[in-house]
């Protein structure tokens, strides 16, 4: 491995912007701790493993079925 490259002629990625975006969400704290908690378990970090689960249940089409208190 070199301790210097030349990046003078390099090209950005013109798709990257299209991988993430970024968002501003409120979450609670219990489950920012449970992902914190996962993180160091997993050493990826939380934000990844949020994403991750995410993406999981927008493939799966998973639905959330909320049921109110009468």
């Amino acid at each position: 491995m070199r301790k210097e490259y030349d990046f003078t002629d390099s090209v950005r990625n013109p798709y990257a912007k299209h991988f993430r975006k970024q968002v501003t969400m409120r979450l609670g704290t219990d489950v920012i701790e449970y992902f914190k908690a996962l993180s160091e378990e997993t050493g990826m970090p939380y934000q990844n493993l949020i994403n991750l689960y995410l993406r999981e249940c927008a493939h799966s089409g998973k639905k959330l079925t909320l049921k109110w208190a009468s």
